[in-house]
């Protein structure tokens, strides 16, 4: 009997090439689609899990309170981890790093390495990132220890082995001894790094009083609890210790610290405190949406297109019911052709997964899956994911079509009916109300995009190259060769630029009362050229200037506008001439800039400082010339070599470099582009199958207008209006629906647009533009065939 239904669908399918067709495709469109999403979301949620114990690591983050204002940052002082351990029985282990750029010397090799990270000798035992060489239990414990990952190694010491070689660290040029080496770290990590750095390198040699250091926030510290340990109970138990061991120092210098504990699985997609790499939870939710949209749609295909056959059908089903054929039976031939249909699907989309997958990886910014056999998990879950599709999909038009009455259907009293037609039109409706909402997110997420890429920043980004000189003491002899270069118009040093790091220093400002008030600031470093070569405004006192080198380099502070409210000042005015105590300097504050976005829009302006302090520059900022631009990048690597010899020529255009911080928006919109697109595709091709079989049911009635005087456009508006109508229908469902979300979405940038009127309006003409292109193929169509054709068999 299989057999015999296995053939019949197969020949159904074959006899039906075009309804095959756009159900075959749509469903394979649609599976694919869901396959990526699901390969995306199920990346997203793995990160840090390949970690054995990672129900047992906590990440150590920090809420400190100030009288102006509370932080909450990832970071820890430095001394908390070390002095837990001790401390608590429930603690198993600690590990803190630092993310840090150091330079690596081996012999006339040497790189920038931007991606090391200084590490407790624990890492190895809390964390699973393997060693292939060296002893997990040694390979971080001496100070200039380095554990290089296999990809490093590879580009000091090719295929020779680099246990035990030498490589020179930073200008210094300090020796480190190679204790290890390790597998890349995987990409669903959001710890990342191309070597480790031995902790000790900076506790015992550089910084020995740094594990003492209570107020001195810097470490990412993470926890390993013993099995069994109670994280909300050990949490409450920080409260004592802190008041035990940091109460007096925090009462002093008015800054409160309250540790709170963090599972590492929640780091990457619901920590709001940032890190290394951060994740979305409501990307992850919107793509788990847009999938089961995705996958509606395409069911809703074939259920449209199923049961519009129904009159097609109709005779099949009555002669086989009066020659013995009970319902069930029937009911599972028709289920049994939806599965063979989505069995075919299944083919069709591993090869399209195949195929495709390399640019979906490239649109992801990450590779979510080496490959589509890479996990036969994968394949088996697709094959399922398909035929619980046949089943649900085919449950309806089996139940319709094996209910016909086989007495009405051979008198040829048979029609679909009125329920069946509600059924398709709330049907179409749902197609099109999935697919405006879907068009009305990708025109918000596309206007926010260009609102953040082209909103005024407050200062001057473009044609600017920025070098990271790494603090080395040729830095002012090269600045200095290279201003009067033909294409160099500015020059400045400083200690960051807009985009990148910055400190964050304790501070005390006199306020409003004239009392100092404690708040930790973001602070810059900058020189006389500075705050002029950026485009900065001045809107109270003045600049730093040459004419009084002795004060400004000492005594001299300049705040922006947010600092300055921040301390009560309604006016920048009032700020001016206002003490200051700033890491060991104290003067007066000598001006008052404009606010500038020196992060990116999805964080607000907060208060900053700048301090000229020669000493701490390691990032020189020169403002290009367009013309002959080659040849002065030539010109600038020529002094470079002459002055910063130790370090690698290495630069950014700091306009690209900005952006930057926006690739994971820009990623999220190309993908939402791309499935809503399929989406739309997916629906179209349901409307194309659906407006055809509407079309062929309404043959003889086409035949009859026009043998009656109805003209051409006549004809095709009447088969169009039933569906605009649904259309239209849609549109006002989708609208606030698709308000509602894009609305809590844009809530997550500190700077965003308010979605206009237009936007709505423009998915609605989109929508009705490409419905009318769907539909008008096959009423144009039917609206020309020569009515003799039509009725000939009447």
């Amino acid at each position: 009997m299989l057999k015999n239904h296995f053939k019949i669908a197969l020949r159904n399918l074959w006899k039906h090439k075009a309804f095959s067709f756009i159900n075959v495709t749509g469903l394979s469109i649609g599976i694919t689609a869901c396959f990526f999403i699901f390969m995306y979301v199920a990346f997203e949620l793995s990160y840090d899990r390949f970690n054995t114990k990672a129900d047992r690591i906590y990440r150590l983050v920090t809420d400190i309170k100030t009288p102006s204002e509370t932080i909450n940052t990832d970071a820890t002082s430095w001394a908390f981890g070390p002095n837990i351990k001790p401390e608590f029985p429930e603690v198993e282990a600690f590990v803190r790093v630092q993310r840090s750029g150091f330079l690596i010397r081996k012999d006339n090799i040497k790189f920038q390495e931007d991606n090391a990270m200084l590490a407790d000798s624990n890492f190895f035992k809390v964390f699973d990132f393997k060693l292939v060489k060296g002893d997990i239990n040694t390979a971080l414990i001496k100070p200039a220890s380095i554990v290089f990952s296999e990809t490093t190694a590879k580009k000091y010491f090719g295929d020779a082995d680099p246990m035990g070689k030498t490589v020179l660290m930073s200008g210094d040029g300090v020796p480190a001894v190679v204790t290890g080496v390790m597998k890349d770290m995987p990409g669903n990590s959001q710890i990342h790094a191309d070597l480790l750095i031995s902790m000790t390198s900076l506790t015992q040699k550089f910084r020995p009083d740094i594990d003492n250091q209570w107020g001195n926030y810097g470490a990412n510290t993470y926890l390993l609890l013993k099995p069994g340990t109670n994280s909300k109970q050990l949490q409450a138990k920080f409260v004592p210790f802190i008041e035990k061991r940091y109460g007096k120092q925090a009462r002093e210098s008015k800054m409160f610290a309250t540790l709170l504990l963090e599972p590492l699985k929640d780091v990457y997609l619901h920590s709001t405190r940032g890190g290394q790499e951060v994740g979305s939870i409501s990307n992850v939710y919107i793509f788990s949406i847009v999938a089961v949209f995705i996958l509606l749609i395409a069911c809703i295909n074939f259920i449209n297109l199923t049961t519009a056959r129904s009159v097609e059908r109709a005779k099949e089903v009555g002669i086989r019911k009066v020659v013995g054929a009970a319902k069930g039976e029937l009911a599972a031939q028709f289920i049994g052709e939806s599965v063979v249909l989505c069995i075919i699907a299944f083919f069709i989309t591993l090869a399209l997964s195949s195929i495709l997958l390399p640019v979906f990886n490239q649109l992801a910014g990450k590779v979510v899956s080496p490959g589509v056999f890479s996990n036969p998990l994968n394949v088996l879950g697709l094959f399922l994911l398909s035929v619980i599709i046949g089943l649900l999909a085919g449950i309806y038009p089996a139940l319709v079509l094996s209910s016909f009455r086989p007495v009405m259907v051979l008198k040829g009293r048979f029609s679909s009916g009125t329920k069946g037609n509600l059924l398709r039109k709330s049907l179409v409706v749902a197609q099109f109300s999935i697919s405006i909402a879907l068009i009305i997110g990708t025109i918000v997420v596309y206007d926010q995009m260009n609102f953040m890429q082209n909103q005024d920043l407050g200062f001057s980004k473009e044609q600017t190259l920025v070098l990271d000189t790494d603090n080395d003491p040729g830095q002012e002899a090269f600045k200095q060769s290279i201003k009067d270069l033909p294409g160099v118009k500015a020059v400045t040093l400083s200690s960051s630029v807009p985009g990148s790091g910055h400190n964050g220093a304790y501070s005390e400002i006199e306020n409003n009362k004239g009392d100092l008030q404690v708040a930790n600031l973001a602070l810059y470093f900058v020189d006389f050229d500075y705050i002029k070569n950026y485009g900065l405004k001045i809107i109270a006192g003045r600049p730093f200037s040459r004419d009084f080198m002795n004060t400004d380099t000492a005594q001299a502070m300049i705040i922006n506008e947010q600092a300055a409210k921040l301390f009560g000042y309604a006016k920048p005015e009032q700020a001016i001439g206002r003490r200051f105590k700033q890491w060991g300097r104290e003067g007066k504050i000598i001006g008052v800039m404009k606010d500038f976005h020196y992060h990116s829009l999805q964080e607000k302006i907060d208060p900053l400082t700048m301090r000229v302090e020669m000493k701490a520059f390691n990032k020189v900022s020169v403002k290009m010339s367009t013309a002959n631009l080659q040849t002065s990048l030539a010109q600038i690597e020529s002094k470079w070599k002459q002055y910063i010899p130790t370090k690698p020529y290495t630069y950014f255009f700091l306009d690209e470099f900005f952006d930057r911080q926006y690739r994971s928006e820009q990623r999220f919109g190309k993908l939402f582009f791309n499935f809503a697109l399929l989406a739309i595709a997916i629906s179209c091709l349901g409307l194309l199958g659906l407006a055809s079989y509407s079309t062929y049911q309404r043959t003889r009635e086409i035949g009859i207008r026009k043998v009656l005087g109805a003209s051409t456009s006549g004809i095709v508006n009447m088969l169009s209006i039933d569906f605009l109508k649904l259309v239209l229908i849609s549109f006002v469902i989708a609208t606030p629906v698709a308000w509602y979300f894009m609305h809590k979405w844009l809530l997550d940038f500190a700077y965003r647009i308010q979605i206009q009127w237009w936007v709505f309006a423009a998915a609605g003409v989109l929508a009705i533009v490409v419905a009318l292109t769907t539909i008008s193929f096959q009423a144009i169509r039917a609206a020309l065939t020569n009515p003799v054709k039509s009725l000939r068999s009447e």
